[in-house]
């Protein structure tokens, strides 16, 4: 067999202290110096140089309620998003399965844009030609980053709610022998990077704060991949409930609903392949404006959160730390505990998938559609958002019947794309997702011997 290229396993991406210390030496010397270097693929991990989960912990102030909203912080990955994790993770699993050949085989990234991005970045890193496939309405700082990361673009009409034209072009594409596709909707590698290295670092990201154990997990399903770190969290603290959050204005999972928004990186019109809606237990509505003004919140309205109360350090230490979707899943773990009727050391984890730092022309647009942005503009703002967040649109999925609601969706979402009756349906058992979940220590062994 050809020599892999060099690169971290499950284990080392949960537990970077796995890594020989010299190669994790230059690894987070690379991450500032040079982002280009491949030896960044062993800075794919949540932990930061100290071993610690990249984090921080929301003030009630900011929340409103008693209970701790947890955020880990995804901008820390090389990329700038933890994205990056499953698309490596699903390049080195076709190399070391022997499926994708380097030399011969070109890379399809389906994406709204993290996880082209990430597409792009490792196959760089790993010597690939990609072409990233997604909506022709993104933001602008997207289709930049992956072009600087050499890939190359195949748009599609439409925004975040358009992505299954972005899976018909990848067929279209995969029809041509050498194209080999990352595709995050429906390949198990990315269930696999979430449920242990996501999950993992969960787990580690509550040890001494509040009780130490998890209520609560929040995650707005884009390829649901994020949610399969519930799957983790669960099969240690039992009691944690999931919650999968959708954009207002594009209610799938909760109520079939269909339509446009600007969540970016979320809500796509179906059930994806990967997602085990047996461990969802709650749907939850988001109102996409609400994510953009608290992208512009916490960028620019230090003195609005600084009027709540907020610690004015802290509230600087947030501006480059979200965007939209890291906003939305904040407002649904608020949400979520607010239910829940989550209290004092109750903890509610979540994730921001990225920073402000592809949303430059995202905030341009919010300004120029309102006529007066003053200070009281932004603290009525961040009262109504953030302190008036309800637990209304929360939507309770752990019955039977509501549970077959999400199986018929993926039914009607998959079944037109080749996969059989039989297969969907024997994802109606746990037993399914912890199979692919065991393959975990099969590729930990795969890599080292390949590597």
């Amino acid at each position: 067999m050809a020599k892999i290229p060099f690169g971290p396993n499950y284990d080392e991406m949960l537990a970077p202290s796995l890594i020989d210390k010299d190669i994790r030496t230059k690894a987070l010397a690379a991450l500032t110096q040079n982002e280009l270097d491949p030896i960044n693929l062993f800075n794919i991990t949540w932990k930061d140089a100290t071993n610690q989960v990249r984090k921080v912990v929301l003030p009630s102030a900011l929340t409103g309620i008693d209970a701790n909203i947890v955020v880990m912080l995804g901008c820390g990955f090389p990329s700038g998003s933890h994205k990056v994790g499953p698309a490596y993770s699903t390049l080195i699993e076709g190399l070391v399965d022997g499926e994708i050949i380097p030399g011969e085989h070109t890379i399809l990234g389906p994406s709204t844009g993290n996880f082209g991005i990430g597409t792009a970045y490792v196959s760089k890193l790993l010597g690939f030609r990609a072409i990233v496939i997604m909506p022709d309405s993104m933001s602008k700082e997207r289709y930049e980053r992956i072009k600087r990361y050499g890939g190359e673009l195949e748009l599609t009409p439409g925004s975040e709610s358009d992505v299954i034209l972005t899976l018909e072009k990848t067929r279209e594409l995969m029809k041509n022998p050498k194209n080999k596709a990352l595709a995050q909707f429906e390949l198990f590698p990315n269930y696999r990077f979430h449920r242990h290295v996501t999950g993992g670092s969960a787990i580690d990201a509550v040890k001494g704060v509040g009780n130490g154990r998890i209520a609560g997990f929040t995650s707005a399903p884009g390829s649901a991949g994020t949610l399969a770190a519930g799957d983790q969290i669960k099969a240690t603290f039992p009691e944690a409930k999931v919650a999968a959050l959708e954009p207002y204005e594009c209610s799938t999972l909760a109520n079939g609903g269909r339509g446009q928004h600007r969540i970016e990186g979320i809500g796509d019109k179906m059930c994806t392949l990967i997602h085990n809606v047996l461990n969802t237990d709650f749907v939850i509505l988001i109102k996409d404006e609400e994510t953009v003004q608290g992208v512009k919140i916490f960028h620019d309205g230090v003195d609005a959160l600084v009027s709540m109360g907020v610690d004015r350090n802290f509230a600087l230490s947030l501006r480059d730390l979200f965007g939209p979707s890291g906003i939305c899943n904040v407002l649904g773990a608020i949400k979520l505990a607010k239910f829940l009727r989550l209290g004092p050391g109750d903890n509610v984890v979540t994730i921001a998938t990225d920073g402000f730092d592809r949303y430059n022309s995202v905030l341009e647009e919010l300004n120029s559609r309102y006529l007066e942005l003053a200070p009281q503009v932004l603290n009525r703002w961040t009262r109504d958002i953030f302190l008036g967040a309800t637990d209304e649109l929360v939507f309770d999925f752990r019955k039977p019947s509501a549970k077959e609601q999400l199986f018929k969706q993926k039914e009607n979402d998959w079944l037109k794309f080749g996969y059989s009756k039989q297969f969907l349906d024997s994802m109606r058992n746990q037993s399914f997702w912890d199979a692919q979940y065991a393959k975990v220590g099969e590729y930990n062994r795969k890599i080292l011997a390949s590597r």
